[in-house]
């Protein structure tokens, strides 16, 4: 698909954000930008005006964008969220054998492309898999407000996911030993115990405490 020069930038500065490359707190300018893509400063300014709208950067006459952190207390939104409307779409699935079923072949496929990214060591590609992974089971329950809901969060749950691996690469192991726990779970059915797994195991990814468990 061909487009234009402008939808062009966005969507390469937004995956440099959403992949931890330009991080928060990071000052850039048009001029570096059409530089790096060939392109004028025209489509560039389209660019940033776009996602600054979308809150991921805030622009700042004649010195450049700014690159918005992650905001305090964000990931603590985003895990409580996404907490609730996978567990309830496990607890959908659970009752629907075929569906379970379909789902949980799905999501051991999944985790094969996990482990062969893992292994390349791709920050960016792995951040967009294992938002994969969580949207696949949010899909499953089959309910359309639900799964609308959960894709607005996942550029914020790439971001954070993506952050919290190039702080600790050893973070790469352990979500794929959590997801293929979070597979068997959904395979029998356990939504309870669905539950308090992908609880800890978004708490430990995002580096979020115990205290005043969600």
């Amino acid at each position: 698909m061909l487009y234009s020069a402008s939808e062009t930038v966005f969507r390469e500065v937004k995956e440099l954000i959403l992949s931890g490359e330009l991080a928060g707190g990071e000052l850039i300018s048009e001029g570096d930008i059409a530089a790096q893509t060939n392109v004028s400063r025209t489509p560039v300014r389209e660019a940033f005006l776009r996602l600054e709208a979308e809150g991921w950067m805030r622009l700042y006459p004649k010195k450049g964008a700014l690159i918005v952190p992650v905001a305090d207390g964000e990931a603590e939104h985003v895990v409580s969220a996404r907490q609730l409307v996978e567990t309830q779409s496990v607890r959908v699935v659970s009752v629907r054998p075929h569906a379970r079923e379909a789902l949980v072949a799905a999501l051991r496929a999944n985790l094969i492309e996990q482990r062969e990214i893992a292994d390349r060591g791709d920050v960016a590609a792995f951040s967009a898999i294992d938002a994969d992974f969580h949207k696949m089971i949010v899909a499953a329950g089959g309910n359309p407000l639900l799964d609308s809901f959960y894709a607005s969060l996942r550029d914020r749950q790439r971001r954070m996911t993506a952050r919290s691996i190039s702080r600790d690469p050893g973070q790469l192991s352990r979500i794929l030993v959590d997801h293929t726990a979070l597979t068997d779970l959904v395979e029998t059915g356990d939504a309870d115990g669905y539950n308090t797994a992908v609880l800890t195991h978004m708490r430990q990814v995002h580096g979020l405490g115990f205290e005043g468990t969600l």
